[in-house]
């Protein structure tokens, strides 16, 4: 599978222009298909098994089953998002590595040098991947919004658009060098706790510049108090480009009725916002595993996902996501392809 690189100064049209307007479409997305679970909960029943006998797999695909508004779907068309972008408050010591390595990176995926390329070979996926301004950093959520509101609405908006309609199945990743940060600062201002309990070793820093990461979410934290009942808001002060584009890509998904995998704390960090906007705005994503990063299995706790994999992994990228890709095709090909105790004339007992 191919790799496209995409330059996203100029943006295609989204379906908002303002925060309001994108909660609001948040709110109202729409729900799996009625018809299409009990379908696939009926087909089921009547597949050559023993009941429950494929344990998650048959909980996935009929999950799968209603998002895509069929009772015996195929999973053919994957797509890998991948955003990249740069963040202020690096200027606090928070990362092992300079922010150079951001674009990099992303010329390695161009490349097709990077995991996630030959995790998305070994999946079938598509795979893209959108720079959002690397030569701009957001501004230092230490000592100011990290964003302001246009700024916010245009990463969203880049997210939005980068949802191929055609897909199936979607998948998020990111890179940017100090985005642990940024995720930290997200996910204690959205669900509580103390900065140290979110922070980790992203890259791998030291004990120093792990305290380093705890003040600068506990100074961020403090800055932005008084916005910290308004996800978006919460969004705009503490996150970062690529991050508010993995929430847009996800928002899209839902609209469009198209299941997503999520990957691990940096992803499952944007995906919070739009569980905070609103109750349930992630029941079409899974979590595709639990990454090393400490604080991962704290958030997916706080989401109510339960991860598919669990193997150490704390790259990023989707790599997570992107193995557990097969995870789900394996699901939807058993229910989809599988013969009834009819068809095979076997009998039911």
């Amino acid at each position: 599978m191919g790799v496209t690189l995409i330059a996203t100064r100029t943006m295609m049209t989204a379906p908002f222009a303002t925060l309001a307007q994108f909660r609001t479409l948040v709110a109202a997305g729409p729900q799996p298909h009625d018809g299409a679970i009990t379908g696939a909960q009926a087909r089921n029943g009547m597949l050559t098994k023993p009941p429950a006998s494929l344990g998650r797999l048959e909980e996935l695909a009929v999950w799968y089953a209603g998002w895509r508004g069929d009772a015996r779907p195929a999973l053919a068309a994957p797509q890998v998002i991948i955003f990249a972008g740069n963040h202020g408050v690096t200027a606090q010591g928070v990362s092992a590595f300079p922010a150079e390595v951001t674009a990099q990176m992303v010329a390695n995926f161009d490349h097709g040098g990077a995991a996630i390329n030959q995790l998305c070979r070994v999946a079938g996926a598509q795979m893209q991947v959108h720079a959002l301004e690397l030569d701009r950093p957001t501004a230092d959520f230490t000592r100011g919004p990290a964003m302001t509101e246009a700024e916010t609405v245009a990463a969203l908006a880049t997210g939005w658009a980068a949802v191929d309609p055609a897909a199936d199945l979607l998948v998020v990743g990111e890179m940017g060098i100090g985005n642990t940060t940024v995720a930290a600062a997200l996910a204690c201002a959205l669900c509580g706790g103390a900065p140290q309990a979110w922070v980790g070793r992203g890259t791998g820093v030291d004990d120093a510049g792990l305290a380093r990461k705890a003040a600068a979410v506990a100074a961020g934290i403090a800055r932005h108090e008084g916005v910290l009942d308004d996800p978006l808001a919460v969004l705009r002060c503490l996150g970062g480009r690529e991050i508010a584009a993995m929430a847009g890509a996800i928002a899209a998904a839902r609209a469009l009725r198209i299941p997503v995998i999520l990957d691990g704390f940096i992803c499952c960090a944007a995906a919070a916002v739009l569980e905070r906007v609103q109750a349930g705005a992630l029941d079409h994503c899974v979590a595709g595993h639990l990454s090393a990063e400490g604080a991962h299995g704290r958030l997916l706790q706080a989401l109510d996902k339960a991860p598919l994999l669990d193997l150490g992994l704390r790259l990023g990228e989707g790599s997570g996501a992107a193995l557990a890709i097969g995870i789900l095709r394996a699901a939807v090909a058993c229910h989809s392809g599988m013969a009834t105790f009819a068809e095979a004339g076997v009998s039911a007992g």
